[in-house]
């Protein structure tokens, strides 16, 4: 049972327990997507550098893994670093490179000992050697892992990706001697940087914004959208299962009618 699954982290009768108690256990989203907004925010308000606000949003992205990983989901995947994001400072860009190699480091091996599997996507080719080769390093660490998948977007652009996969599958067309007006939506998503993931269930947006900011354009078609004011740093235990209980009253119709 799920429930089982916290007996050691969460206290009876506290409000994570009255959270934890209305979610559905048949009808936790496969798939969550997060959108960690909100972090240069924090640490303004606190008078600090925006890299403090990351580092705190590291703790954020802990508690969100090993929480759905106690709720039995089978992808996470966050938002960490986009295309565009090469715009900001050259000193937060540097710091927030230097800071994930850390994280990555320091935390792999209770990510792998937890039986959770990391893996990437976007231009991971784009990013320096030393963040590509801690990053190859997390992915080898875990690869047998058949739990959780961690899947982190980093140097990510929903619009490059489709962009991508939509030549990969018009070479895919021409191998097999086809024409192009037989290209299906099938093609695109086997060679999205998620062909190997479920369909996104659920869509989180920390901090209050009301944009998709090219996130998983495709991927998100038919996800249920979830915009809390929290800001990433303060997104825990608590607002995830605030996520998912909403998440469970929408009735999800993919463009029918019950």
């Amino acid at each position: 049972m799920i429930s089982d699954n916290f007996a050691q982290v969460i206290k009876p009768g506290s409000r994570d327990a009255e959270l934890l108690a209305a979610i559905d256990p048949e009808r936790i989203p496969r798939h969550i997507a997060v959108i960690m907004d909100g972090n240069g925010r924090w640490a303004k308000a606190r008078g600090k550098a925006r890299i403090f606000g990351h580092r705190e949003g590291s703790e954020s992205v802990k508690a969100i893994i090993d929480t759905c990983a106690r709720l039995e989901v089978d992808a996470v995947t966050l938002y960490a670093f986009s295309t565009e994001n090469w715009k900001r400072p050259k000193e937060e860009v540097s710091g927030l490179m230097t800071m994930l190699k850390q994280v990555l480091r320091r935390e792999i091996k209770a990510v792998a000992k937890n039986n959770i599997r990391f893996q990437t996507i976007g231009n991971i080719d784009g990013l320096a050697p030393d963040v590509q080769k801690e990053l190859e390093y997390a992915r080898q660490m875990t690869r047998e892992n058949n739990g959780l998948i961690m899947n982190v977007a980093l140097n990510y652009g929903s619009r490059d990706e489709i962009v991508r996969a939509a030549i990969l599958a018009v070479k895919d067309i021409e191998r097999r001697n086809d024409v192009i007006d037989n290209l299906t939506e099938a093609d695109i998503e086997r060679n999205l940087d998620t062909n190997r993931l479920p369909e996104v269930d659920l869509l989180i947006r920390t901090s209050g914004e009301l944009r998709i900011s090219n996130f998983l354009l495709w991927q998100i078609a038919y996800a249920e959208i979830y915009v809390t004011p929290t800001l990433f740093p303060d997104f825990r235990r608590p607002e995830i299962f605030e996520a998912i209980i909403d998440y469970q009253k929408r009735d999800r119709r993919y463009g029918g009618v019950k």
